[in-house]
């Protein structure tokens, strides 16, 4: 993967992305910087006061791979930038795992790096997501790499009452990927919760595997739940279907001092 985390410490890492680097806030960040500002002062943009300052001749979206793949990223108004690296895991998991012509469901699925992973492996992808933007993004991301003609389904709609119709119409998925937010809003004005609303979408979820599922895979990214409470919740959901429960952290190491840095939140 193109990625580097290049450096971190008061509130801010200071990553490269490809051709650029940006400077970021992250408050997790408590410690001092390792590299000298002249190092920081390197940045091609920095988000501040939630707005980005970028140097001359910045590019409003520029070309980022990631295994055999390619996709567009952008800067916007939440500091991100279409692409959490840390999750690189998740997405070998989905390429080693699925097979040709398996069923797989992606719940917010933002710009859909993890169904570009599955559409590659030959797979059917079913792609849902609140957000117009973020469809048309993923759309964006599927020419990229010529898979607009692959089995793909786009679903701007809010994932909850996705799932409930998918449940009257009997559909099966082989695998399950979840990325959801600590709160979110879908397009009619439904509000999302994760600790209000994903107990409820996990049972939900539950009746869509087929009877072969491959996995189920969420990523609860900015939570205060823990990877061990999570685990105890899958693992009585799940227990039924045998198989394997397994949690941790989703993490980034820095070339600077070698530390390590958590998923990236809100």
């Amino acid at each position: 993967m193109n990625y580097e985390l290049i450096d971190s410490g008061e509130g801010r890492r200071l990553e490269r992305f490809g051709k650029y680097i940006l400077d970021r806030p992250d408050p997790e960040v408590m410690w001092s910087k390792n590299l000298r500002e002249e190092e920081w002062k390197k940045a091609d943009a920095k988000f501040i006061y939630d707005n980005w300052i970028t140097k001359p001749n910045f590019s409003e979206k520029w070309l980022f791979e990631i295994n055999n793949l390619k996709v567009n990223l952008k800067l916007t108004p939440f500091k991100h930038v279409g692409i959490f690296p840390e999750q690189e895991f998740e997405w070998n998991l989905i390429s080693k795992s699925v097979k040709t012509d398996s069923n797989i469901l992606n719940l917010f699925a933002y710009t859909g790096i993890a169904s570009l992973h599955a559409l590659e492996k030959g797979a059917k992808v079913t792609h849902v997501d609140a957000s117009r933007p973020a469809i048309s993004w993923f759309n964006e991301n599927l020419k990229l790499n010529n898979l607009e003609d692959k089995p793909v389904r786009f679903i701007p709609e809010d994932c909850l009452k996705f799932v409930e119709r998918e449940i009257k119409r009997g559909t099966k998925y082989d695998g399950i990927i979840m990325d959801p937010p600590v709160y979110g809003h879908g397009p009619h004005g439904e509000t999302w919760s994760f600790s209000k609303n994903l107990p409820n979408l996990l049972d939900k979820v539950l009746k869509l595997l087929s009877d072969t599922p491959l996995f189920v895979i969420i990523n609860a990214y900015a939570v205060s739940t823990s990877p061990t409470t999570l685990a105890n919740m899958l693992q009585e959901k799940f227990n039924y279907l045998g198989g394997e429960v397994t949690s941790g952290e989703l993490t980034l190491k820095e070339k600077s001092a070698g530390r390590t840095l958590l998923d990236f939140s809100d």
